[in-house]
């Protein structure tokens, strides 16, 4: 296969799984990371607090009741994290691996110390609660993402740029002849 048709065959699968894995309502990353944010974060909990699991609701002490929704969980930011990934051409597939693993890792991490915080906030009666839980909701998280991919592409010295060098080779190799 030519190299150009190569390249946009690679272009085509990468985007294909982007595609995929956001079918049905990013179903995948809900039923793996679910488990992965609320087990530790009970564990955590419970170093502290006499901490109840029931499903996806932790109990501190028999009175304050943490429900750890889909929101809380993030799948979006692990999605977009991947779409930052698969987006970008270049990466040979054992660098792309290691990239998508270290990003979830690392999301996965501050997720759970974000949520275990916020609990101690909560339980302690913190006034300042609502407004942090508020400025995590709305900054903080999406901040979390864009540091974890400034550092990767610093570090591993990516230098294509998401979506544009697909569509820079596409235009300059398929479509401008």
């Amino acid at each position: 296969m030519k190299r150009p048709i190569k390249q946009a065959y690679n272009i085509f699968l990468r985007y294909l799984l982007l595609l995929i894995l956001a079918i049905p309502n990013l179903y995948l990353f809900y039923l793996v990371f679910t488990p992965l944010t609320i087990y530790p974060v009970y564990f955590l909990l419970n170093l502290f607090y006499d901490a109840v699991l029931v499903k996806n609701l932790i109990i501190l002490n028999s009175s304050l009741p943490i429900l750890l929704i889909p929101a809380c969980i993030a799948g979006a930011a692990y999605y977009l994290l991947l779409i930052l990934n698969l987006s970008t051409p270049g990466l040979k597939p054992k660098l792309r691996f290691k990239m998508i693993a270290y990003s979830f890792l690392s999301l996965l991490i501050l997720n759970i110390l974000r949520i275990f915080f916020l609990s101690i906030m909560a339980f302690s009666n913190s006034v300042f609660f609502d407004i942090t839980h508020k400025i995590f909701w709305y900054a903080v998280s999406t901040l979390f993402v864009v540091v974890i991919w400034i550092f990767q592409v610093n570090k591993y010295k990516v230098k294509q740029i998401p979506f544009y060098s697909d569509l820079k080779f596409l235009y300059k190799n398929l479509f401008k002849k």
